[in-house]
């Protein structure tokens, strides 16, 4: 992980996000204190995850070096205050996309890098089979997060008299309920997935109930004073998704990268190039760095990963998913 310069400017004007991040040499990306698949600390001092794979394909697209990353571990709580104070220039970190938070922080969602939803976990032996089997139970749930908000909505809805435990970051909200202070557990599907992995008496001791209570698009997220940087984030995304359906791969890009329907796709042209004050060749880059969506999905979150979760809605609109990428031109 590379060192943290001082903070520049907490907001910057168009183009100027760039301008700093390549004055700086370094993207400082927000992401999580530790979710499996999305980005954990390893114990060698790397990062891994999906979150941390796209900050790396931003920064090869904005400084041309994936390693040029400042990973910045944040709690649910510090995520926003930090993009405002100028702390990070992108937030990575299973974020999910909302009106009130757009129209209210002065923030902008530059798209959905995976769609997840709401669950409970609850412990195997005992379990009920739905959450009306929850009622009056205590639940925990991290505070400012967009699931204690459904937490009480959905249990008001449904007279369930749920009692929220709301606690400081993920690590509290885990060792809570592991330690019995909670019937149930609530958050995306995905972060209580991860941390089954590792919980006491293993994966098995813990279910995931059937049930989601809310659609949760998560997605990388910058202020929004800056056009430019909003836009160039949002297409290094796009571009990720671009290659899978090109079948274009971070092994076969060099020998790919001189064919007319990829140029046509993945090159946007000297005109948005300067638009955008980048570099030539940005989104190829960032596809070297990292790789396509799919390549992305299934190392950090499906088949080559612990999680080995389901595609899902994260398939390609050809494929039967949501992920679909509006035209270039």
């Amino acid at each position: 992980m590379l060192i943290i310069g001082a903070v520049v400017s907490a907001h910057a004007a168009d183009g100027e996000m760039l301008a700093q991040v390549r004055a700086r040499g370094v993207l400082r990306c927000g992401v999580s204190e530790g979710i499996a698949g999305f980005s954990v600390h390893g114990a060698s001092g790397a990062w891994t995850g999906i979150d941390v794979d796209f900050c790396r394909a931003v920064a090869a697209a904005a400084l041309g070096n994936p390693d040029r990353v400042a990973f910045v571990p944040l709690r649910a709580s510090e995520r926003f205050p930090a993009l405002e104070d100028g702390v990070i220039d992108l937030l990575a970190r299973n974020t999910s996309w909302t009106l009130l938070r757009e129209s209210t922080l002065g923030v902008q969602f530059a798209g959905i890098l995976f769609y997840d939803s709401q669950a409970f976990m609850v412990r195997t032996q005992g379990a009920p089979p739905t959450l009306a089997g929850l009622k009056d139970a205590a639940v925990c749930v991290q505070k400012g997060t967009s699931s204690q908000d459904h937490l009480l909505a959905y249990s008001a809805v449904n007279r369930l008299n749920l009692r929220p435990l709301v606690l400081e970051s993920a690590a509290t909200a885990s060792a809570a309920f592991f330690s019995g202070r909670c019937s149930a557990w609530t958050s995306d599907a995905s972060q209580l997935a991860a941390a089954r992995l590792h919980a006491p008496g293993g994966p098995q001791a813990w279910v995931i109930l059937p049930e989601r209570i809310s659609q949760e698009p998560l997605g990388p997220a910058v202020r929004g004073d800056d056009r430019s940087w909003l836009v160039l984030v949002r297409w290094v995304l796009f571009a990720l998704l671009t290659a899978e359906e090109l079948g274009v791969t971070r092994a076969n890009l060099a020998q790919r990268s001189h064919e007319a329907v990829v140029l046509q796709a993945l090159v946007a042209g000297d005109e948005v190039d300067r638009s955008l004050g980048v570099e030539s060749g940005w989104m190829l880059r960032a596809v070297q760095a990292v790789g396509n969506y799919g390549e992305l999905f299934d190392r950090n979150l499906g088949p080559h990963s612990l999680l080995n979760l389901e595609r899902g809605l994260n398939r390609l609109w050809t494929q039967g998913g949501l992920m679909y990428v509006p035209p270039m031109r």
